[in-house]
């Protein structure tokens, strides 16, 4: 029986390693595909909301000013249209809102603004948007500088 042949422990090997052709095979055509996508991806856009001047302007505009020692000055300005004089008051954190309502006087919408010292500790201000809405002020606004950095 010569045909058969013998099968002994050496003649076949396992393979311990691993073929990494596919693998790198892979990882190129991925690489082909980001690079050809990529640019055809547009960025994101973001539309941003603007803003116009007014169509009217208010009939009267009450400004509250904080100054460094924290002194409080309320001072209602009337637009053109408006009857009546310009007013300016003191007050202080507990009187600060039933004057702003008296100035306010019928128009219950008109703007409430802001304006403090950029010193102050920004707790007083707070303290008095605080005040101010707890009076039922709707519409209070804070006053910024722009700068020309």
């Amino acid at each position: 029986m010569p045909s058969i042949a013998q099968r002994s422990g050496r003649g076949r090997r396992t393979i311990n390693e691993i073929n990494m052709v596919p693998f790198i095979d892979v990882m190129l055509v991925l690489l082909i595909i980001f690079m050809v996508t990529a640019p055809l991806i547009s960025p994101s856009v973001i539309n941003i909301p603007s803003v116009g001047k007014a169509a009217i302007a208010p009939r009267q505009v009450i400004t509250i000013e904080i100054s460094k020692d924290n002194q409080i000055q309320i001072q209602r300005r009337l637009g053109k249209d408006a009857k009546g004089s310009d007013q300016k008051k003191s007050a202080d954190l507990d009187t600060v809102a039933p004057i702003t309502l008296q100035l306010q006087g019928e128009d219950a919408n008109s703007p409430v603004i802001i304006s403090a010292d950029k010193t102050i500790a920004y707790e007083n201000v707070v303290k008095v948007m605080d005040k101010l809405q707890r009076a039922g002020v709707q519409r209070i606004g804070l006053s910024v500088q722009v700068s020309n950095e």
